[in-house]
């Protein structure tokens, strides 16, 4: 079980409780004990797409937390929640209601590389602790500003007139919270705002089109055909360009050396051998072929 598994994550689960669902299937279905990790955790309040990594792809998990991502989400305007989505106590209520052109006027502020605050509730350590732990105690969590990039952000269609809320689509970098997003953009417009609706359509290479549900998932566990959930490697690595290695080469590679000779451009690639099977990542450097991340396929 070298592979992925895309999981439609419904509301109220925790990414890492799909985890555990996953080990647990893996075991009802007989393979006995697998790696898994995921790859960007999703809050349990929100549902949609989390790529959770079996085996040597959890060697990826780390690209997957670097990729981009794309959610769509709503924001109710008119209130402020501590959590900034439908948890947590009333902070801040306005009577102000924005158009959909009010929206549209902002978007440029949010576009592009920006700096936003995270919530106070979330995972985020300050002095070794959580700030959710330490904000559910009571006390004042100071979060710092953050450098992040929204590559795009497009407001759905919406009735003339003011909003109660509205629905949009983020296409983010990493580390970005659609959450403090939200916030940012009710205060813009006048008023204020919290997230009630927050679903992620695609993380990395991996959209809602290949995602399972929970039920399929656990199907899985008594009997369903393995092809019917189950992605392999290399649907990670469809961003990066492959190089197929001579049987020499795959040998260097499998064993960690450096192998000179490649007739290709510089940059990243994975290696595949003979039989189309991912033998690395592997960074090409004028002409020197160097191992970023070896599978033991």
């Amino acid at each position: 079980m070298n592979g992925w598994i895309i999981l439609d994550k419904p509301i109220g689960l925790g990414s890492t409780q799909a985890v555990g669902a996953v080990k647990r299937v893996c075991r009802e279905a007989g393979l006995g004990k697998v790696k898994v990790g995921h790859g960007g955790t999703l809050d349990p309040l929100a549902s949609g797409v989390l790529p959770i990594a079996l085996g040597e792809a959890t060697k990826l998990c780390g690209r997957m937390l670097d990729a981009s991502k794309i959610y769509d989400f709503t924001i109710a305007f008119g209130t402020e929640t501590a959590g900034l989505d439908a948890e947590g106590e009333v902070v801040a209520t306005s009577e102000e209601r924005p158009t959909r052109g009010d929206i549209e006027a902002v978007l440029p502020q949010f576009t592009g590389p920006i700096e936003q605050i995270p919530p106070a509730y979330s995972a985020i350590k300050i002095d070794g602790q959580r700030a959710y732990d330490r904000a559910r105690k009571g006390e004042a969590v100071e979060m710092k500003a953050r450098a992040v990039t929204v590559h795009a952000l497009d407001v759905h269609a919406a009735p003339t007139g003011p909003l109660d809320s509205a629905t949009l689509t983020a296409h983010v970098s990493k580390g970005t919270y659609i959450r403090s997003l939200a916030r940012d953009i009710a205060r813009a417009v006048g008023t204020v705002g919290h997230v009630t609706m927050l679903r992620r359509t695609r993380a990395g290479p991996f959209a809602l089109e290949q995602a399972i549900s929970l039920d399929k998932l656990n199907a899985f566990g008594q009997g369903a055909a393995q092809s019917e959930i189950f992605l392999p490697l290399e649907a990670g690595l469809v961003d990066i360009p492959a190089l197929n290695l001579s049987p020499e080469a795959a040998g260097a590679i499998r064993q960690g050396r450096v192998w000179t000779g490649g007739c290709t451009d510089d940059g990243l690639y994975w290696g595949r051998d003979d039989d189309m099977r991912p033998v690395a990542l592997i960074e090409v450097l004028a002409g020197t072929l160097k191992v970023v991340r070896g599978f033991n396929l």
